[in-house]
């Protein structure tokens, strides 16, 4: 095995990884095929696998598994258990976190998926298209409404409503109700011990609850085809995990398409030539959107997953039961794949319905929602630029005010000046 295996592991919180994860894992990438890391106050290292090729294969490969129950022969300390537990969570509450059709692997993961993921065929995506366009137009329309001096938040007032709206829609939450899930999606990322506890109280409380008012009143949504089902063959479908999904659903399903559209627009306003060729052919608009998630997508790295058997990268190799990150970011930026990865290119992709990047992640746990993101990103960007041909920033871009979270990349504000 490489001496680099036996280096001391990088610290994943730390600032040059968390300010410039693109130049941070980019460098950790050309050192070696994988390399340590670990978390602050947990003794475990993980593996972090950084090149494109690399990326794919934890991702793809069957003998990567997110239980580390599922793990033969091998008792595995599960890492983000350990994390809950960091972050303060109760212990009756971290099933809701821990046990989701994204931790889940084999038969239990596709028993999951399938309940939900006709809400997401592409036909279904395509029919909701005219919705999400009028959600676009209503929120741009009163984009102005929210300006002073001309300057509004494009976060507060666009990035995040457009996402929040059509997602709580589908799944079923009630039209007053959805600035609580906001507030309660801001908490869920603070660092601070113990400020997960509180908003995750309230979030299964109010699911159980509306839970109870649908089976009341059934609904053409998301969340009445949940119930029927739990309700039809308890066996598909448990209390814990209806909760869980829904939960699920809602946070992952605005949470970061709101930063892909504040990220995007943001590159798109620093990089004129390549907003002037947007302007110019908007049928670019679904590369743009593909490359715009390469470039300065919101989530750096997947959930950990484990080695169900000893697995080779080159000459290193990850033992049965060893944690393994797969770091999004720095594939997305590897100049085995990509030409001139740091350059941002709109016209890169070369088909809008084909994606070569793996900001939506790959194989079976690929995002369910994508299609959906990459359509509301189309919306957003589309009629954006439309609608405010002389948009630009409001402060110098070394003023923006991020956000700086582990595997994460999100703005905090996105202050930009209408124009006429």
């Amino acid at each position: 095995m490489s001496t680099s295996g036996t280096a001391r592991p990088v610290d994943l919180f730390g600032a040059d990884l968390v300010r410039d994860p693109f130049e941070g894992y980019s460098r950790l990438r050309e050192q070696a095929p994988m390399v340590r890391g670990s978390f602050p106050g947990l003794d475990s290292p993980v593996w972090l696998v950084t090149r494109y090729d690399d990326v794919k294969t934890v991702l793809g490969d069957r003998r990567f598994v997110n239980n580390p129950a599922n793990v033969p022969g091998a008792n595995v300390h599960n890492i983000r258990e350990q994390l809950i537990e960091a972050r303060g969570i109760p212990r009756e509450y971290a099933p809701y976190i821990l046990d989701s059709v994204l931790d889940s692997d084999g038969d239990d993961h596709l028993r999951l998926r399938r309940l939900v993921s006709r809400a997401f065929t592409a036909r279904r995506v395509a029919e909701l298209r005219p919705r999400v366009q009028e959600i676009t137009e209503d929120l741009l329309g009163r984009l102005p409404g929210h300006a002073e001096d001309g300057v509004a938040d494009l976060i507060e007032h666009f990035a995040y409503p457009l996402p929040i709206t059509v997602i709580c829609e589908l799944v079923g939450i009630p039209e007053e109700d959805r600035p609580l899930w906001r507030e309660w999606g801001r908490s869920l990322v603070s660092l601070r011990p113990g400020a997960m506890a509180e908003p995750l109280r309230h979030m299964v409380t109010y699911i159980r609850e509306l839970i109870a008012r649908r089976r009341a009143e059934p609904a053409g949504d998301l969340l009445t085809g949940l119930i029927r089902a739990h309700d039809e063959d308890g066996d598909r479908l448990t209390d814990t995990e209806m909760v869980t999904m829904v939960l699920t659903l809602v946070l992952a399903g605005h949470e970061t398409t709101a930063h892909l559209i504040g990220n995007g627009t943001a590159a798109l306003l620093t990089h004129p030539d390549q907003l002037a060729a947007l302007r110019a052919a908007p049928e670019l608009l679904p590369r743009a959107v593909h490359e715009l998630m390469r470039w300065c997508g919101p989530v750096q790295g997947t959930r950990i997953r484990y080695a169900a058997e000893d697995v080779e990268f080159g000459d290193m190799t990850v033992r049965r039961g060893e944690p393994v990150m797969a770091v999004l970011v720095s594939a997305n930026y590897d100049p085995r794949r990509f030409d001139d990865p740091d350059r941002l290119d709109v016209t890169r992709e070369p088909d809008g319905h084909k994606e070569v990047h793996v900001g939506f992640g790959h194989g079976l746990h690929y995002c369910l929602g994508a299609a959906l993101a990459r359509q509301e990103g189309e919306a957003a960007f589309g009629a954006l630029l439309r609608r405010y041909p002389a948009l630009e920033l409001a402060v110098a871009p070394q003023d923006l005010d991020r956000q700086f979270l582990p595997f994460s990349w999100r703005l905090a504000r996105l202050p930009v000046r209408l124009g006429a």
